[in-house]
């Protein structure tokens, strides 16, 4: 499983894997509690609308999370890496919305 990683991530260390997956980790955390932290703050509850709390996750925590990753990347030393990772998220995303012609 390591090799594997460490191939797909295009790194040289078992602990360069490690940290990646505790940057990955730590931006999660970071933004359930946020998420927490912001539906709390307008009032949301799980009793709310799903139609709004599925659109405030798209519009706020989905970016949220995205800096964060960028900010954990940054604490942990691979914040190079991570900004290649959001690049390359970011390339796959807008091919999506491209026609083919």
């Amino acid at each position: 499983m390591w090799d594997k990683l460490k191939q797909r991530w295009d790194v040289q260390s078992g602990w360069d894997v490690v940290i990646i997956l505790l940057v990955f980790a730590c931006t999660g955390f970071s933004t359930m509690f946020a998420k927490k932290a912001l539906y709390s703050l307008l009032g949301l509850t799980p009793d709310s609308a799903a139609w709004l709390r599925w659109g405030l996750a798209l519009l706020i925590i989905l970016p949220l999370y995205q800096v964060l990753l960028l900010m954990w990347g940054w604490i942990f030393g691979k914040f190079s890496f991570f900004l290649k990772f959001e690049q390359r998220m970011l390339s796959r995303l807008t091919g999506m919305f491209k026609r083919s012609r």
